[in-house]
């Protein structure tokens, strides 16, 4: 399995992280967002005006977004370079 972080979570951030997910091919393995609390990112990865509701769980726990009970590392690095 393909080993995957995703720097930003935006729109598209959200949609590649939901297509891994869905493939079951990726394993995202972090995400970097400076912008995006945790909190929001559980929201966005709930709900999506275009693509619907994700199936399944999401949640913050530890510091990490937690989806389908995959801990997914969370970094709020405004340069990428700066993650061990």
């Amino acid at each position: 399995m393909l080993k995957v972080g995703v720097n930003g979570f935006g729109h598209i951030g959200c949609l590649v992280t939901r297509a891994a997910f869905n493939s079951g091919k990726v394993d995202i393995v972090s995400i970097n967002d400076s912008f995006i609390d945790l909190n929001y990112m559980v929201y966005m990865s709930q709900y999506d005006s275009t693509h619907g509701k994700l199936y399944g769980t999401v949640k913050a726990k530890n510091g990490n977004l937690v989806i389908n009970g995959k801990s997914i590392s969370i970094f709020q690095e405004r340069d990428p370079t700066d993650i061990k």
